[in-house]
């Protein structure tokens, strides 16, 4: 192996991937450590990107870990890391970053070894000179959901819709706290969006629809958006933010919906009305009151005095929907599947790419056949089909 090899590769994604096969492998730092006759700082170094591998080492690490030196140096064509790019990058979001931009590769990894392009309905970047932020947001986000046939109605699934219609690679993993999500976009991975899969699926959404307002945009600045910003936001942030509140909560629709629902009570709009809305929209009922209130439908002050008083509003919007997201698309489940089917993946690398251990891997895949039923006059009569079954000529397309 010639070291420059090594030498074209982020340090920190090589660390992340030998992490992940560590922890698939089942095996701590200091086994491995001691395996390779280093300190455990020295691994723990490697794996965070501050000190490069070198050949040897990644040799004997391969071998630990039961993998070939060939998948930690996948990454062709070269790739801009994406952690360097992040404003005010810290440790904690340079990680972040990093796992973002290994998610991606993989993705796109995936889509060349089954010979299947993601396909891409991007629409020109838009413009904001010449209007004030809000403005600019009404404006595009109508533009937006008329070009994607949204109607002004809720979107019920806003993931499977900017994954499949717009062609975004959406990632749901665990960042600090306070990140709400990230956005990165180079021409080789695409746009590429993280959220953090700790925050409420309410939350999740807005995040989605603030980082797609990005993507819209700003498309070759990456971003990432902290909870709290509040009125140090910056122009771009508050464009972002409207952007999301015009987008997931359009005024036409919004308004008829409650129209009819003040409409349909004998005692006027109540709280529980109010929960069943934000529900329908996806949406916490922080962000459906003020919008409310921006439409004047409800008068100004109406969240901060139900806070005032104590309502527990995320309570009463039957948390136990609240379900954990997937972490990975569900296209690119698929393509593994295939992948691994075709046997163009061990069942390590399979795993690796589904972030599981083996056996969690193996159990996932023999779970994609689910049945299905066929009608007839003598009732009705069941079949399993595999869902990474061809049925035309070209792979997913």
């Amino acid at each position: 192996m010639e070291r420059d090899i090594l030498s074209h590769i982020d340090p920190r994604i090589l660390g992340m991937r030998l992490q992940e096969a560590r922890k698939a492998r089942g095996v701590t730092q200091q086994v491995v450590a001691d395996r390779l006759g280093a300190a455990r700082t020295t691994l723990v170094a490697i794996e965070k990107g501050e000190r490069r591998v070198t050949p040897q080492e990644l040799i004997e690490l391969a071998s630990i870990y039961g993998r070939t030196v060939s998948e930690f140096l996948q990454q062709e064509p070269v790739v801009e890391a994406f952690a360097p790019q992040f404003r005010a990058a810290t440790t904690k979001l340079d990680q972040a970053a990093i796992e973002l931009q290994s998610l991606a590769e993989d993705y796109v990894r995936l889509e060349r070894m089954c010979g299947v392009g993601l396909p891409k309905s991007y629409p020109p970047p838009y413009d904001l000179t010449g209007a004030p932020p809000e403005q600019a947001a009404e404006e595009i986000a109508a533009s937006e959901r008329n070009r994607l046939a949204l109607g002004d109605g809720p979107v019920t699934d806003l993931r499977l819709r900017l994954e499949t219609d717009v062609g975004l690679r959406i990632f749901c993993f665990a960042m600090p706290s306070r990140v709400a999500g990230l956005f990165a976009y180079n021409e080789t991975l695409g746009a590429c969006v993280g959220i953090n899969s700790a925050h409420p699926r309410d939350r999740r959404n807005w995040s989605l629809a603030h980082e797609y307002a990005h993507f819209l945009t700003t498309r070759y600045r990456p971003e990432a958006t902290m909870l709290g910003e509040g009125k140090r936001a910056s122009a771009r942030e508050r464009f972002a933010d409207s952007f999301a509140r015009h987008f997931l909560m359009p005024s036409a629709g919004l308004n008829r919906r409650f129209t009819e629902m003040h409409r349909a009570s004998e005692r006027g709009v109540t709280l529980a009305h109010l929960c069943t809305l934000a529900s329908l929209y996806q949406l916490s009922m922080q962000e459906l009151l003020l919008r409310l209130e921006e439409l004047r439908r409800l008068p100004y002050g109406t969240w901060d005095r139900l806070q005032s008083e104590g309502v527990d509003v995320r309570r009463a919007q039957r948390p136990s929907s609240d379900s954990t997201p997937e972490r990975l698309p569900r296209r690119y489940v698929v393509l593994a599947m295939m992948a691994y089917r075709k046997g163009l993946l061990s069942e390590g690398q399979f795993a690796r790419l589904l972030r599981l251990d083996r056996v969690s891997a193996r159990a996932l895949f023999d779970e994609t056949t689910l049945s299905f039923y066929t009608e007839s006059e003598n009732g009705f009569q069941a079949f399993d089909l595999d869902l990474a079954m061809q049925v035309t000529g070209k792979d997913l397309r």
